[in-house]
C-alpha cells in the first residue's frame, strides 16, 4: 500500500481573528477575542434581589470554572443588590466578573442606580426590547452612554424570540420586493444579523469603541445557529458570543449545544460560549459550566481538568467495577483541581485512561500519561497500570480506587510540580 504524499494531520481550525475585548476584573481583565482562548460563561437563575442565594450560586459557578457570570437586573431591588453581591464575592475571594442582563427597563436602572452600573463588569443589551421607534433609539443610547461613562464593554445580544419587530417588517418588505424572494428562514437569519450589525454601528456612532463590543445572535435550532454565525462572522470582526438558546433539558440540551457550537468552533468562530441547558430537578446549575469546559477540552481548544478516557463496556465487562473506577477517577481529578491548578501547572492537560478489559485496555492505557486496564468480567480484581507507555505495576484487591488515585497523585507530583520542572 502506497503512502500518500502528505501526512494526515489533526487539529482544530485557526481561530478567526476578532477584536480583543477586555472585561474589567479585580485581579486582571478577562480577555475575549483577539488571540485569547475561548472563554466559558454562565448565568445565575436566582432572584438577584436575594443577595445571599445569588452570591452562593455565583460562587458555585465560579468554583466550577465559569470565567464570566451573568445576573439578571430587572428591578430596582435587583439593581440595588448588585453592589452588595459584588462586595460579598470580593470578600470571599471570588473575583469573577459580573455581567448585567438588561431587558425593557435597562436604561432606567442604569441611570437610577449608578453603583450597580459601576459594579458590573459588562452589560448585556437586547436591541429587540429596549423600546419602540424613537424611544428605542434614545433608550439604547442611554445604555451605551452609561457604558461609555464607566468604561464598560457591552454585549449586543439579539435573540430570535425577541426580535425588533420594526426591523423585521423592514427586512420582510425588502424581501417581498425581490424578483425572487428568499425563503422564510433566510429572511429571519438576515433580520438577526442586521439587528446585531446595525445596533453595533449605532453604538460606535455614539462613541463606543469597537474594542468594547461583543455580538451574539441566539437561536434554538442547530442548523439555524450555524447559518447565522457563519454569516455574522463573514460580515464583521467584532468578538462573538456563542450559545444555543433554550437548548433543552438533560442530554437533549447538551447534545444540541455541542452539535452547534462544535461546528462553529472548529471553523474558528466564537470567542465566548455558554451552554444554556435547562437544569434537571435537583441538579447543580454548574453543570452547564462543566459541559462547556468538556466541549472545549474534547476539541483540544483548552484544558481545564485531566480527562478520563474510558470504554463503554461490552459483554466482557458486565461487572460494574470499571464503571465505578472510571466515575470515581474523574470525580477525584475534578475535586483536586482547585489545589492542583496552582501547585502543579500544566496538570490540566494530563490524560488518564480507565479501561475494562484486555482487548483495547492495555493499548489505550499506554497512550495515556497514566492508565489502568482491568482484565474483564469474572476475574479476580486486578489491573495493569501504565505510565507514559510503560507497564508500571499490577494492582490487586478490593480498593483499586484508592490505590490508583495514590498513583495518580504521585505521578502528578513527579511530573508537574516545581521540582519536576527543575529536573
Amino acid at each position: 500500500m502506497k503512502l500518500e504524499d502528505k501526512p494526515i494531520s489533526s487539529g482544530s481550525a485557526p481561530r478567526r481573528k476578532t477584536l480583543a475585548v477586555a472585561i474589567p476584573g479585580k485581579e486582571a481583565p478577562v480577555m475575549i477575542g483577539g488571540a485569547a482562548p475561548v472563554v466559558v460563561q454562565s448565568m445565575t437563575n436566582t432572584d438577584t434581589a436575594d443577595v445571599e442565594r445569588t452570591v452562593q450560586q455565583v460562587m458555585e459557578l465560579a468554583e466550577a470554572g465559569s470565567e464570566l457570570v451573568r445576573v439578571t437586573v430587572n428591578t430596582p431591588a435587583a439593581a440595588q443588590a448588585v453592589p452588595l453581591i459584588r462586595e460579598q464575592l470580593d470578600a470571599a475571594g471570588i473575583h469573577v466578573p459580573l455581567i448585567g442582563d438588561f431587558h425593557f427597563n435597562g436604561h432606567v436602572l442604569l441611570q437610577d442606580f449608578p453603583d450597580c452600573a459601576q459594579s458590573l463588569a459588562k452589560y448585556r443589551i437586547n436591541p429587540g426590547n429596549v423600546g419602540i421607534g424613537e424611544n428605542r433609539d434614545s433608550q439604547f443610547a442611554t445604555m451605551i452612554e452609561t457604558a461609555r461613562r464607566y468604561e464598560k464593554p457591552v454585549r449586543i445580544g439579539v435573540n430570535w424570540g425577541s426580535l425588533d419587530q420594526a426591523l423585521l417588517k423592514r427586512i420582510m418588505d425588502d424581501n417581498a420586493a425581490r424578483a425572487t424572494p428568499w425563503p422564510v428562514e433566510s429572511v429571519m437569519y438576515e433580520a438577526l444579523v442586521t439587528s446585531a450589525l446595525e445596533s453595533a454601528a449605532q453604538a460606535e456612532a455614539l462613541g463606543m469603541p469597537a474594542e468594547r463590543i461583543i455580538l451574539s445572535c441566539k437561536v434554538s435550532g442547530v442548523q439555524d445557529l450555524i447559518a447565522v454565525y457563519r454569516e455574522l462572522s463573514r460580515r464583521c470582526d467584532y468578538a462573538l458570543h456563542l450559545g444555543l438558546t433554550e437548548a433543552g433539558v438533560g442530554s437533549k440540551g447538551i447534545v444540541a449545544s455541542a452539535a452547534a457550537l462544535s461546528v462553529l468552533l472548529q471553523e474558528g468562530i466564537g470567542d465566548t460560549i455558554r451552554i444554556s441547558i435547562t437544569p434537571e430537578p435537583g441538579t447543580s446549575r454548574a453543570r452547564e459550566v462543566v459541559v462547556a469546559q468538556e466541549l472545549l477540552q474534547s476539541m483540544g481548544l483548552r484544558h481545564f481538568v485531566p480527562m478520563v478516557t474510558s470504554c463503554p463496556g461490552c459483554g466482557r465487562t458486565s461487572s460494574t467495577l470499571f464503571q465505578e473506577l472510571a466515575s470515581n477517577t474523574q470525580n477525584y481529578l475534578r475535586e483536586q483541581m482547585p489545589v492542583w491548578k496552582t501547585r502543579y501547572p500544566g496538570v490540566e492537560g494530563m490524560n488518564v485512561a480507565v479501561m475494562g478489559c484486555i482487548v483495547n485496555g492495555p493499548g489505550e492505557s499506554q497512550h495515556a500519561n497514566i492508565g489502568i486496564s482491568l482484565p474483564g468480567n469474572g476475574e479476580t480484581p486486578m489491573a495493569m497500570v501504565f505510565e507514559d507507555g510503560q507497564r508500571k505495576t499490577m494492582l490487586r484487591g478490593d480498593n483499586l480506587d484508592e490505590q490508583f488515585q495514590a498513583m495518580i497523585l504521585k505521578y502528578v507530583q513527579s511530573h508537574y510540580g516545581k521540582d519536576a520542572k527543575a529536573k
